[in-house]
Parts: structure tokens; C-alpha cells; sequence
């Protein structure tokens, strides 16, 4: 059964960039969700070809946050180093069609995605969040 997700404000980072591409993650996830229901040969097409495109997503985002991170002075870059690495391999090596069905893999990366947005967020708000204004 497909896993769709949903952006809620509470996972903002703070920083608009950055929640932006955590919310196209989602939606890229929505449309492989979507994609579940078609068994043509083009819907399988299309899966492979919005799969390949999240993943692409996924590690783009992860080079983008880690910069962005750096500048900022975030204390956990290894440990975010260490996420985009074990996704590079999950991508490469095991999230693959010839691996799971498309349900499963749907499943996964909508659950993997979520837990990366919610499992940061929190913690990479005080580095990129904006000031509050004091002027007043």
C-alpha cells in the first residue's frame, strides 16, 4: 500500500531553500504513490524514471543542506556526511526494481525521506532559521 506524505510546517528548517527541497522530496515520493495503481509498461516506465529523478533529488539536497550547513557552523556535519553516504549506497546498491517491488520501494523512500526532514529539522532550525527581530 503506497505511503503518501504530507509537509507540515513543523518541519521547517528554517531556512526557505532548504524546505523547498524537503517538500519536492515529498511530492516526488506522492508521485511514485500515484504511480502505483498503473500496471502498463508506461506506467512502469514512468515509476523507473520518478524514482531515478528522487533519487537524483535526494543526493543534490544532501550536497545543497551539507554546504549550506557548513557555512552556518552547524556542530553535526559528520553525522549528516554520514546520512548522505548511506543513502548514496542505498541508492546505488540495494533501492533498486530488481530488488523490491514498486510498493515497497514507494513505501521506503517515503518513510526514509520523512525521517530525514523530521529527524533534522528540529536540529538544523537554530543554524538556519533567521533572526528574530529584537528591534522591537
Amino acid at each position: 500500500m503506497a505511503k503518501r506524505t504530507q509537509w507540515i510546517p513543523h518541519f521547517s528548517t528554517g531556512n526557505a531553500d532548504l524546505d523547498t527541497q524537503h517538500q519536492q522530496l515529498l511530492a516526488q515520493c506522492n508521485t511514485l504513490a500515484d504511480q502505483l495503481g498503473d500496471a502498463s509498461e508506461a506506467a512502469k516506465r514512468a515509476f523507473a524514471e520518478t524514482l531515478e529523478k528522487l533519487m537524483a533529488s535526494v543526493r543534490d539536497h544532501f550536497a545543497a543542506e551539507r554546504a549550506m550547513l557548513a557555512r552556518h557552523g552547524y556542530p553535526k556535519l559528520d553525522e549528516h556526511e554520514h546520512e548522505g553516504e548511506e543513502f548514496a549506497y542505498l541508492a546505488s546498491e540495494i533501492v533498486t526494481t530488481e530488488n523490491f517491488d514498486p510498493d515497497e520501494l514507494q513505501t521506503f523512500l517515503a518513510l526514509w525521506c520523512t525521517g530525514h526532514i523530521v529527524g533534522t529539522s528540529l536540529q538544523q532550525r537554530p543554524y538556519l532559521a533567521p533572526p528574530a527581530d529584537v528591534t522591537a
